[in-house]
């Protein structure tokens, strides 16, 4: 992976409330990953101390960082957790034994 696109990754988790609301739609992923349904964006919203335009624009970065991917069920927004960027993230990240 290249610098440009793992600098994008780290700063879309840099914000603290962008951070806690990818933690949530990581954690109702998981939650739901047997029944593949995603993570409603609304439930979320209730949870979190800001407005929904900011909840957007939240969304919008961490979509371009390609950490979730988004689409709309009806009048109802999904988000879903792009596995192949949190594997690529994992793996830059894993600390290699040096061998002596």
């Amino acid at each position: 992976m290249d610098t440009q696109k793992m600098a994008k990754v780290f700063k879309a988790l840099s914000n603290p409330n962008r951070l806690e609301l990818y933690l949530q739609i990581v954690e109702k992923h998981e939650t739901s990953y047997e029944t593949n349904c995603g993570c409603l964006i609304n439930e979320i919203s209730k949870s979190l101390n800001i407005g929904a335009p900011t909840v957007s624009h939240h969304l919008k970065e961490l979509s371009n960082a390609e950490l979730i991917f988004t689409e709309r069920k009806g009048k109802y927004l999904v988000a879903r957790v792009n596995e192949k960027m949190v594997n690529k993230v994992n793996e830059l990240l894993k600390l290699h034994k040096c061998e002596s």
